[in-house]
């Protein structure tokens, strides 16, 4: 690879790295291409990707973000997942890593603060933003379903008592 192409590759990656709401490293030691390939669609289906690069331009392309410091991470084959919305890199990375063992999460970063990889995994147990969202305009909704049913109740438990009295009537007649 020659300087300009370096120089292309530290510049592309940086710009990506840099908008990156979270970013996940983990060593690929001994995965085909297809188990690679499976990443790379699952995170680009999530609105993400999958970057492989040599450690030295990653540590070049890292220095001039605003994430983390993860250079004492890139050591050996190493596979830089990364997306906007900060959950969906270490979902993804943490699932990919249950069903495949030469996978192993190592660490990341989430803006300015550095992740471990037990931090990555429980930030991949954690609900999306979206699923956050919903939870909330649950919970919103749940009272004025409630009220509305403390509202009703009485006028329908009225309704049931003068049917069982109109049933009376109609069996004693």
């Amino acid at each position: 690879m020659e300087r300009a192409e370096k120089r292309e590759l530290v510049a592309s990656l940086q710009s990506a790295l840099s908008g990156a709401g979270s970013i996940v490293l983990a060593q690929n030691t001994g995965l085909t291409v297809a188990n690679l390939e499976t990443l790379r669609r699952d995170i680009k289906a999530a609105g993400g990707q999958v970057k492989i690069a040599k450690n030295r331009l990653a540590k070049l392309a890292l220095k001039e973000t605003d994430n983390a410091d993860m250079s004492a991470l890139l050591t050996g084959p190493i596979v830089i997942a990364y997306a906007a919305d900060p959950m969906t890199a270490p979902k993804i990375a943490a699932k990919f890593a249950e069903k495949n063992a030469k996978y192993v999460v190592l660490g990341g970063a989430m803006g300015k603060t550095a992740l471990d990889a037990n931090n990555v995994k429980a930030l991949a147990t954690m609900p999306s933003l979206d699923e956050l969202r919903a939870t909330l305009a649950g919970m919103l909704l749940q009272p004025a379903t409630r009220i509305a049913s403390v509202i009703v109740a009485p006028a329908g438990g009225i309704a049931r008592v003068l049917a069982a009295h109109a049933e009376k009537s109609n069996e004693a007649a």
